[in-house]
């Protein structure tokens, strides 16, 4: 019979994606593994695998179609040995995909994407909403695992509860592998033949603000130009507006005298190793002044564990690790790739690494698990001269700093009054997970971490 080809949930959180192009035409075969089309999601652009094997029957969304839901049919694939134009006609049975409406045509000539320097920089956006569970999306099945259509298929043809298999792939997803594996072991259950549907989640209340006609009254017509929103810029005003609606945040702030680190950095990135590349040789590394501001906050988080955690409504999520998400503007957006384990990493290994992620991040091309969860952020806003600023916490972490510029300033010294860099770093925190003497706590330990950088290299 036709095989269905949907579209796939590339990570735990996705509710839709942007089919960009297809790199298979109708006609063309394909087996397991194979790319056939690439997939745009609010953060970047991802390859889809075949996860069956047979003849594209027939291509059901053309490339460049917007919006197209988690589980919407893209294409039919024909079995090996059935007739390719039977299946094509068949329809495949999912369920249509709706017709993504094409955006307005503006007017006059777009305008041009404000500069990041004309721009006022946003705080760090967080991940983007998580998608309701659905067993036959592959989001999530009550567990949440999420599983490849082939997987479902075979679990489903062998009365196996996919629920009940433990899931080898990325992020946990059932493989095929997973469930042959189960059938072999007789381990999972029959599958129920009704699946009780779970009560959708109340969605937090969202405040109202004038209606799009209201605001555009205000305006003269023919004095502006409508640039209709993107997938990120939706989900980052809807995950900002579930942060500040949730979260009951506080701030506090420090001043750090930054000269010890900058004569640190200095000597390090002066005595760094040489490498041979295409354009000549070219050090190994050099550090960055957020290089360091990443490690002094993940070296916090790790002497202040009570800090390093995250809230749900029955439990708090203690980390056993400092996962850092740096915040990154890209056109027109932002995004906060993060460095794993960055308590026990080199300065070195984090500043290529930040370099590596911002790059990819600008291209789109990270993948879900690189810029999804972490423990804490750091937005740093020093480039652009910003004295201080708050940023607002990034869920379902439970704690953000914000950096500003390091500045000249009188300090005292010894009893005498000398000349100093000082930089303020800003904390907000979650106070359901972080008490303001806690909060405090960990805002002192990252300050004594830049002013006494040496700590950090041993």
């Amino acid at each position: 019979m036709p095989i269905n080809i949907t579209m796939p949930a590339l990570s735990p959180t996705m509710e839709e994606g942007n089919l960009s192009k297809w790199l298979v035409k109708e006609g063309d075969k394909v087996k397991s593994g194979d790319v056939i089309a690439e997939i745009e999601t609010d953060k970047a652009t991802m390859e889809v695998e075949a996860v069956d094997e047979g003849t594209v029957a027939k291509i059901v969304v053309p490339a460049g179609t917007e919006a197209v839901k988690v589980n919407a049919l893209i294409a039919i694939l024909a079995g090996e040995g059935e007739d390719v134009s039977a299946a094509a006609s068949s329809g495949g049975g999912a369920a249509p995909v709706p017709k993504a409406e094409a955006a307005p045509a503006p007017k006059a000539e777009a305008a041009p994407a404000p500069k990041a320097s004309e721009t006022a920089p946003a705080p760090a956006a967080p991940a983007p909403a998580a998608a309701p569970a659905s067993a036959q999306s592959g989001t999530g099945i009550g567990n949440g695992l999420f599983s490849s259509p082939l997987a479902r298929r075979l679990a489903k043809e062998a009365g196996i509860d996919i629920s009940a298999v433990t899931g080898s792939g990325p992020h946990g997803r059932v493989v095929k592998a997973d469930v042959e594996k189960a059938v072999a072991s007789g381990t999972g259950k029959a599958a129920p033949t009704t699946a009780p549907q779970a009560a959708p989640a109340a969605a937090p209340a969202m405040a109202k603000g004038p209606s799009d006609d209201a605001v555009l009254k205000l305006f003269a017509e023919g004095s502006y130009e409508l640039l209709p929103h993107d997938g990120m810029r939706k989900t980052i005003a809807a995950r900002l507006t579930e942060s500040t609606q949730t979260v009951p945040s506080y701030t506090v702030s420090m001043d750090c005298e930054l000269d010890a680190m900058l004569k640190l950095r200095a000597e390090i990135n002066a005595s760094a190793p040489v490498k041979k590349t295409e354009k000549g040789d070219v050090p190994a590394f050099k550090l960055s002044v957020n290089d360091f501001i990443i490690k002094a906050m993940a070296l916090a988080l790790r002497d202040v564990p009570m800090a390093n955690a995250s809230w749900t409504s029955t439990a708090r999520v203690l980390h056993k690790h400092s996962d850092v998400g740096v915040a990154v503007s890209i056109p027109d957006g932002l995004i906060t790739p993060i460095v794993r384990k960055a308590e026990e990493k080199a300065l070195s290994v984090i500043s290529n690494e930040v370099k590596d992620l911002a790059k990819r991040a600008r291209d789109k091309k990270l993948k879900p698990e690189e810029y999804q969860g972490g423990t804490t952020s750091v937005s740093n806003l020093g480039m652009f001269g910003v004295s201080s600023f708050t940023s607002i916490v990034n869920l379902p972490q439970a704690s953000i700093v914000s950096i500003g510029a390091g500045v000249e300033k009188p300090v005292v010294r010894n009893g005498k009054i000398e000349v100093g860099t000082v930089m303020t770093a800003t904390f907000a925190f979650d106070h359901r997970v972080i008490d303001g003497a806690l909060g405090a706590e960990l805002a002192s330990a990252f300050k004594r971490y830049i002013e006494n950088p040496m700590a950090m290299l041993v």
